[in-house]
């Protein structure tokens, strides 16, 4: 699972390096996805004890599981998930080369302040009723602030390195603007998804997942794993043979997803799940695309797993979408386990990898082993168990919910698992907080000891 790909560095490359300030800078976003990744795996472990334990909902009043699961599934997208590609923007727009970096701190802490907002107000019951989209009344407002705060720092950063005399290569300069004018959108799009105007919670048009509805959705993340090097590493000559290949690839299977058919078609179609099997070829291509770059000695064991999850992630995604495999895992724990390889696994990886490469000297905050084996052991057990218990279910609904001996067995397991990946991400909290306070006069010679 874990084969390696790209060309190691010694220290930072120096064509990507940063300075010990920067590097702090991207290490405030990291505390704040990390804090709230340590939040929601709380909220995630007790969500797990009260399906040992049901009557524990009584001692919670009206912040009962429903509320709770909101809270745990929103921190870790718009926590986690997010907040450290915020870090990744600054670095690809080179914020903190600018006088603009003494915004990225407020910027972060707008988001994260508008983020606890919004658990409160789905712990209220205020909540818009679609998945992803819960924002509703003052946290609506409050989040899109926080995006376009976000977005006018990196506008900022932009036009300062326009007009300055080592502007940046034309090339960059337009993706850079052609960056900023997709990501203005991404405010206003959330805000009005989120409104009751938009579209229906349920979607009366579709009975289920289609091949077409899901090769759509990965190629958008083919799309981000393609781009992600681009603003953090530098290419290799004589290694660089799949960047081509992997881009056509990319544009050959949009054009294939176009021509599907869309809507409420059923996933027994011989197009739909031989059209999703194209994404098979993602699982050698994407590691001959990483080995076109040079990355930090630092980021061996992430990008292992990252890329190690990518193929977990594409070959189960679509075996479970098969005819008859579909049909039985639907609705059960089954997909848990499979969204979780997408999430703890696959994203998780890939955001811990590109993090190492940013902070390069700095890395031992997210590099120890300890916590490396325990996240990544812990969400393959968890994998495994709620995967058997989707098959449980898949034959015998009520399996998952009257309690017994085998389902009792398996959900403690499921709540150990959750409660070791729990640990490991306190353990990088608690390293990168260190981190944080050490003072830059003795910040490089902490991290040699530490990384040694």
């Amino acid at each position: 699972m874990l084969a390696m790909s790209g060309a190691e560095t010694k220290g930072q490359d120096p064509s990507t390096s940063l300075t010990r300030p920067a590097r702090r800078e991207i290490a405030e976003a990291a505390w704040h996805g990390l804090f709230w990744l340590a939040g929601a795996n709380a909220v995630g472990a007790m969500l797990a004890v009260l399906l040992l334990v049901p009557a524990g909902n009584r001692l919670l009043g009206e912040w009962t599981y429903g509320r709770w699961m909101m809270v745990h599934m929103n921190l870790e997208l718009y926590g986690w998930t997010s907040l450290p590609l915020v870090g990744f923007l600054f670095r690809a727009y080179d914020v903190p080369r600018t006088a603009l970096a003494r915004w990225q701190r407020p910027a972060l802490c707008v988001w994260s302040v508008a983020l606890a907002v919004g658990c409160l107000s789905w712990l209220e019951g205020h909540s818009s009723g679609k998945l992803f989209l819960d924002w509703t009344g003052y946290s609506r407002v409050l989040f899109a602030v926080a995006l376009l705060g976000v977005w006018l720092v990196l506008l900022g950063a932009w036009i300062e390195q326009s007009f300055a005399r080592d502007a940046t290569r034309m090339a960059a300069w337009f993706a850079r603007l052609a960056g900023l004018l997709v990501l203005v959108a991404v405010p206003v799009v959330l805000y009005l998804a989120s409104g009751p105007d938009s579209y229906p919670a349920v979607n009366p048009d579709t009975g289920g997942p289609t091949g077409a509805s899901q090769l759509e959705s990965s190629l958008a993340i083919v799309l981000i794993v393609l781009m992600l090097p681009l603003g953090i590493a530098r290419r290799v000559r004589g290694r660089d043979k799949a960047v081509w290949p992997a881009w056509l690839a990319l544009v050959a299977e949009t054009v294939l997803c176009a021509a599907l058919d869309h809507g409420d078609i059923s996933h027994r179609r011989p197009a739909q799940y031989l059209s999703l099997g194209c994404l098979l070829i993602w699982v050698p291509l994407t590691p001959a695309y990483y080995r076109a770059f040079a990355w930090h000695d630092a980021t061996r064991q992430w990008r292992r797993a990252f890329l190690g999850w990518w193929g977990v992630l594409v070959v189960s995604g679509w075996v479970f979408f098969l005819p008859g495999v579909l049909d039985h895992f639907k609705f059960t724990d089954g997909l848990v386990g499979h969204s979780f390889v997408a999430m703890a696994g696959f994203t998780s990886s890939l955001i811990l990898f590109v993090l190492v490469q940013m902070l390069g000297e700095d890395a031992w905050v997210l590099n120890r082993a300890r916590s490396f084996h325990l996240w990544n052991w812990s969400v393959v057990a968890y994998v495994i168990v709620v995967t058997i218990a989707g098959w449980r279910e898949g034959s015998d609904p009520a399996f998952t919910i009257v309690s017994g001996a085998a389902r009792n067995a398996l959900y403690v397991l499921r709540l150990l698992s959750g409660v070791l990946m729990l640990i490991a991400s306190v353990d990088w909290l608690i390293d990168t907080t260190a981190l944080l306070r050490v003072p830059a006069e003795v910040h490089d010679r902490s991290a040699r000891e530490k990384t040694a």
